[in-house]
């Protein structure tokens, strides 16, 4: 069973200032598969940075603490070797790729994870029920990866990355950024799938309640201030509805 540990984790970024600044300030964090943690807090509290960390974005520096998936030191791989290990993050703002079309993106990823190709037919199929799942036109396959996507579509496919890959550990960033109602269903759908199985974690990092909705956290985390300030379980979510982040920015600022 897949666990993740995050233990004292301090992050810097290199935002063109004389000296890095500190973003994560000592976070605590574990994820056992099975479970779905949702991180919540405002713009700047370090959401994003914790997930680019974990991801292995070169921008971000560990300066201290650890990071490990199932025991193994997921600092000390590479951007690949994270992947391959079974860590995923399905980005907020999925990038383009010209020249590379979903399917042979999706058959290259596949391979690399699985350490073998798979069957043209077989990973056809596989793609194609997938696609149906979260209702993607089957002529994006054959589209570039992401170029000319709406908003909502290339979140389906971050999903669908999912979906193939089977990860570890998903981290989803913001996963339900800019969707209406109907693409937020979807993608929740394929949420569910995809820890309906009970053998994955999945960290959510959202802004707002209305995915956990859909998607029932087991555990919600606070953050402000580049540290976890508050944890529960779903009905954090709801009190974070009705009264905001205010108090906990202040508990961030203070601590």
């Amino acid at each position: 069973m897949a666990t993740l540990e995050i233990r004292d984790l301090h992050v810097s970024v290199d935002d063109g200032s004389p000296e890095p600044k500190e973003i994560l300030r000592g976070v605590n964090l574990t994820v056992k598969a099975g479970e779905t943690h949702a991180i919540m807090g405002p713009n700047g509290s370090g959401k994003s940075t914790l997930a680019y960390a974990i991801a292995g974005h070169p921008k971000y520096a560990v300066t201290s603490g650890t990071v490990t998936l199932d025991g193994e030191d997921v600092l000390d791989m590479t951007v690949d070797e994270r992947s391959r290990a079974g860590v995923f993050l399905a980005m907020q703002y999925p990038v383009e790729v010209p020249g590379v079309s979903v399917s042979n993106f999706l058959r290259t990823a596949i391979t690399a994870v699985r350490g073998e190709a798979p069957k043209l037919r077989e990973f056809a199929k596989e793609m194609r029920d997938a696609m149906e799942n979260l209702q993607i036109d089957p002529a994006f396959a054959q589209r570039n990866l992401n170029e000319g996507f709406s908003g909502g579509e290339k979140k389906r496919h971050e999903i669908l990355q999912m979906e193939l890959l089977k990860p570890k550990v998903a981290v989803l960033d913001e996963t339900d950024s800019g969707l209406d109602i109907d693409a937020l269903k979807v993608v929740s759908e394929g949420v569910n799938r995809f820890r309906g199985g009970g053998e994955t974690g999945v960290l959510l990092i959202t802004h707002y309640t209305r995915i956990l909705r859909y998607v029932k956290p087991d555990f919600v985390h606070v953050f402000a201030g580049g540290r976890i300030v508050e944890e529960g379980g779903p009905e954090l979510a709801e009190l974070l509805e009705a009264e905001g982040y205010e108090k906990f920015v202040k508990a961030g600022a203070s601590a």
